[in-house]
């Protein structure tokens, strides 16, 4: 590791320091905090996010933001990168020590580019790319016409069965040999079961087509032990590290050995310029984090509480699609209470819980999306997410007393009960 010189000239606080933020910048310090204290204030029950530790929040406001550094360690475009270097070692050393991948990329900015550079070191525009549609759950990447995905490659939607909300691994087959397409794509937004990727490898070689697995939402579960891993069966691994792995935002990429180079080389030079160095410290404190055992308790007590919290919203009379959950989302439908998942969301979001709309497997109506991995970081077990339950089919019937019974059951649990910028 490169030795460095901690000499009188050097910053006190390398780090972030919001007590200058606030007397520099008031206006932007009273967004940070405004964001602090709705965070705080709430149960925030996006499935894609999370709270980050105040150890990964370090890293992002640290100096590392200041380097540029294109290319890879021991080989960039910058001058000055021997320190950061390290940092990207590490990430990469951790991120393949964690989910036993031999090859681990850390620098895509986001899962989408994550995606983008999977696509790019394995297709040619024009491909086809066999891949879940959205109306049942597949992400932008996976076809939508907006997105790169749809424009450049010739997208084939599988789905899931309209009675039971399950894959239909019989479909993907049939389509599969139907299409012949260049890769399969398994993976959702919405999903709540664990794929079989077992059996998407075995399509995906009966067709010879490449498997890609875009584990966005159940690589923090995998990284925990709470769910199965798709390293073992997929050529192409992409992620993300917030959401349930409790990093920063960013993504990444998983991969053996032979496609080592192919990979990096669609990051950059390909898809993207300059790494950032913060965000990839960042990334290494939370792979760091995952590999302890306290997060592998974290992980299936998210689990846990999705379960718990499925079985108090079923008991309040709304219809969960699948019938329950194995990850840490659940997707649930408002109908039988007589509303549509946007008005559903409206209602809730006025009493202070937050969450996302999502497609249901049949019909051309809005469910409800959400997910317990901030919470659990939060400290709530079993018991609080039937509350959860309780106060959510309150906010659903119109009862002005379940904002007062989130903010209450918010206070006890404070993401940052520590952090300067709480109200």
């Amino acid at each position: 590791m490169p030795v460095v010189d901690a000499s009188p000239t050097a910053p006190a606080h390398p780090g972030a320091d919001f007590g200058t933020l606030e007397r520099l910048d008031p206006e932007i310090a009273a967004v940070v905090r405004g964001e602090a204290e709705r965070e705080a204030a709430g149960l925030q029950l996006v499935a894609a996010e999370n709270f980050t530790s105040p150890a990964v929040l370090a890293a992002l406001g640290s100096v590392l933001a200041n380097k540029y550094a294109e290319g890879y360690p021991g080989a960039r475009h910058h001058g000055g990168c021997e320190v950061v270097d390290e940092a990207e070692r590490i990430a990469v050393d951790r991120a393949k020590g964690l989910f036993g991948a031999a090859h681990a990329n850390v620098q895509p900015h986001s899962g989408s580019a994550a995606v983008l550079a999977a696509y790019a070191a394995l297709l040619k525009p024009g491909d086809t790319l066999l891949a879940m549609g959205l109306p049942s759950g597949g992400h932008l990447t996976h076809g939508a016409p907006s997105n790169f995905s749809g424009r450049w490659f010739d997208v084939v939607g599988y789905g899931v069965d309209a009675r039971s909300g399950l894959l239909d691994y019989a479909q993907v087959r049939e389509l599969a040999r139907t299409h012949r397409p260049r890769a399969i794509v398994v993976g959702s937004i919405s999903y709540p079961r664990h794929p079989d990727y077992a059996a998407f490898r075995e399509i995906a070689d009966e067709v010879g087509a490449y498997l890609v697995a875009d584990a966005a939402h159940p690589i923090g579960l995998v990284a925990g032990g709470a769910a199965p891993s798709p390293v073992p069966y997929a050529d192409v691994v992409c992620a993300t590290t917030h959401k349930v792995l409790r990093g920063p935002r960013g993504g990444m990429l998983l991969c053996g050995e032979e496609l080592a180079e192919r990979i990096d080389r669609a990051v950059f030079p390909f898809t993207q310029g300059g790494a950032q160095m913060h965000t990839i410290a960042a990334k290494a404190v939370a792979f760091g984090e995952a590999a302890r055992p306290a997060f592998t308790t974290y992980a299936h007590q998210v689990v846990s509480n999705a379960r718990v919290l499925g079985e108090g919203l079923a008991a309040e009379g709304l219809a969960l699609t699948t019938g329950g959950t194995d990850t840490h989302l659940l997707t649930v439908d408002p109908a039988p209470l007589g509303l549509d998942g946007r008005e559903a969301r409206a209602r809730l979001a006025a009493a202070g819980i937050v969450l996302d709309t999502c497609a249901l497997p049949y019909g051309e109506g809005r469910g409800l999306r959400l997910g317990t991995a901030a919470v659990t970081t939060q400290g709530m077990g079993e018991a609080q997410m039937a509350r959860v339950a309780a106060l959510f089919a309150l906010a659903l019937r119109g009862e002005r007393r379940a904002a007062g019974g989130v903010r209450e059951l918010a206070r006890r649990f404070p993401p940052y009960p520590d952090a300067p910028f709480r109200g």
